[in-house]
């Protein structure tokens, strides 16, 4: 039977950006928090080990949608059998809810869903044996069961795409060097969140070369950029060590919303309390903005600064052009929207996802 996946969205809590290294990448530190607005991913797989071929095939209900080897699921996919030494036929079929080019990682979870899809239509979270092999050696008596989970997912997920790897943990989560490094941070409390989706799309690729021409234009080097990067990995820790000292209980501990009440927990949201809100921010506003300033505008509308019905943070989300704002309470949340459907620009309302509610929903019961 098919393995039908969610591919949660993330957003970005604060995005800094090194200059241009020698090997044309670039370091960043960036918090990502995961968001319970998901495109599904459903991975049917039949083993052919007798004829020892591989096959994929994607279709989507969104034209724009890759369906060749440019998908990021399909490259999860091929690498995940080649590292496995497994044949297999499999069939993708991906439903977008979430927008193309909006900064919310959607072909990166979609890269992950696939990944996990694929574990599950072959086995690969049950212990099994290639046929040949024996068990004299631990390595071997592992087979292509566990698969080394969860380091060799991380490992095929770093080679598919930098933010590929933060689908594997969810929550809120760390990210260093080019986003692939990442590591758990305890979550914070769940509060709301309004998603904007403008019509326009940004190329990540050419958020990155305008960031560059910043760079030579300021005089940015990838010394000082690096010590930038440093003390800003420091507060971040700092911060969040702060949301756990006062209080904080970490994933799971408000659950999801229900339909019309705001959710559990605190009255001030950690990311105020803490100072978190105050600082962070987004390094590609400083390039995308100039470009397409309608996105400025949508910033502000969702910032709503100096008003009873304030974000507690707004901002781009990755290269953009999704923004995000976060709110304590659903009528905040309820009143952005409005906000921005009188400016005729679309949106939802979400939550942010904690890890625990992330992994608990992740596979659709059949």
């Amino acid at each position: 039977m098919p393995t039908t996946v969610r591919s949660h969205a993330k957003i970005n809590l604060g995005l800094y950006i090194g200059a241009p290294r020698e090997d044309g990448f670039h370091s960043l530190v960036t918090v990502y928090q995961t968001i319970e607005l998901h495109d599904l991913v459903t991975v049917s797989a039949k083993r052919t080990w007798k004829d020892k071929t591989r096959s994929i095939w994607i279709t989507s209900n969104d034209k724009r949608v890759p369906t060749d080897s440019r998908n990021t699921a399909w490259k999860a996919v091929e690498l995940a059998l080649q590292d496995g030494g497994s044949y297999a036929d499999v069939e993708i079929h991906i439903e977008k809810r979430l927008p193309v080019q909006g900064g919310l990682g959607a072909g990166s979870a979609n890269a992950v869903a696939a990944l996990l899809g694929l574990e599950q239509e072959l086995g690969w979270s049950r212990p099994r044996r290639k046929p040949g092999w024996t068990a004299q050696s631990p390595d071997k008596e592992m087979g292509i069961g566990t698969f080394y989970w969860p380091s060799k997912r991380l490992d095929i997920a770093a080679q598919v795409g930098s933010d590929v790897p933060l689908f594997l943990i969810g929550g809120a989560v760390f990210g260093l060097d080019r986003g692939q490094e990442v590591y758990p941070l305890p979550d914070l409390d769940p509060v709301w969140c309004v998603v904007a989706t403008p019509a326009i799309g940004v190329s990540t690729p050419q958020a990155f070369r305008d960031w560059d021409a910043l760079c030579f234009t300021e005089g940015l080097t990838v010394e000082w950029t690096t010590g930038k990067l440093n003390m800003l990995s420091r507060a971040y820790a700092s911060a969040f060590a702060g949301a756990i000292s006062q209080g904080q209980h970490g994933s799971g501990s408000s659950g999801v919303p229900a339909k019309g009440r705001d959710l559990a927990g605190p009255q001030e949201s950690a990311l105020v309390r803490t100072g978190i809100s105050s600082w962070i921010q987004n390094d590609f506003e400083r390039v995308v903005f100039p470009q397409q300033p309608s996105l400025a505008e949508i910033k502000r509308l969702l910032a709503a600064t100096g008003t009873p019905e304030a974000a507690l943070h707004a901002s781009l989300s990755g290269s953009g052009s999704a923004l995000f704002g976060l709110y304590l309470t659903q009528r905040d949340a309820q009143a952005a929207r409005e906000r921005l459907t009188a400016a005729g620009v679309e949106s939802q309302i979400t939550h942010t996802l904690p890890r625990s509610e992330y992994w608990a929903n992740m596979l659709v019961q059949q």
